[in-house]
């Protein structure tokens, strides 16, 4: 599988961003993520969608303003992030794992990347 992100941009305080992650193949047998990474900071997990999306969770720092979602006939993942904060801005990564156990927002259990959207907000 391939993953391609793309939507990331200058966004205003408040403002409203909805990156895409187009992806090669179906990732129906992948449990699918974003993460983000700040200059000087490690790469955190941002939201996650189960194998067969069959759910999701969220980081603290986005839950309640945030939503992860996929349309599974183009095979795209989404993620919307409502009332962006300067602390937002980061590269945004699609990530894609097909093995079933570790922590889902822990980046060394993916295994499968895009190579980023960036995301400034100011």
């Amino acid at each position: 599988v391939q993953l391609v992100e793309s939507g990331g941009g200058l966004v205003q305080p408040g403002g409203s961003l909805k990156l895409s992650c187009a992806a090669s193949e179906s990732t129906g047998n992948y449990c699918m993520a974003w993460f983000r990474q700040a200059p000087g900071k490690e790469r955190l997990g941002v939201a996650v969608v189960y194998f067969g999306g069959r759910g999701t969770d969220y980081a603290s720092s986005v839950k309640g303003r945030s939503t992860i979602s996929q349309d599974t006939v183009k095979n795209i993942l989404y993620l919307e992030i409502d009332s962006l904060k300067p602390e937002d801005t980061a590269m945004y990564y699609c990530a894609a794992r097909s093995r079933p156990d570790g922590s889902l927002f822990d980046s060394s259990t993916y295994n499968i990347w895009g190579q980023g959207t960036q995301v400034t907000v100011s």
